[in-house]
């Protein structure tokens, strides 16, 4: 049996939890700033886990997690 090639992408964007979940940070923080809240940025720099119905397919591109 070959070994499983880890996704380069989604080991850099995840990581794992004590617990096990699958930790990301959250999307739209990157650009275009000036029309977004102070509030609604600040909400953006937290760390999120990824949701369940997403963590199968995750955890088949990321095999060695």
């Amino acid at each position: 049996m070959p070994k499983i090639k880890t996704s380069k992408a989604a080991s850099k964007r995840f990581k794992v939890t004590g617990t096990g979940k699958l930790k990301r940070m959250k999307a739209y923080k990157s650009h275009i700033l000036t029309k977004k809240s102070t509030k609604r940025k600040r909400n953006l720099r937290k760390a999120t886990t990824t949701d369940a119905t997403n963590v199968k397919a995750m955890k088949k591109i990321l095999p060695y997690l």
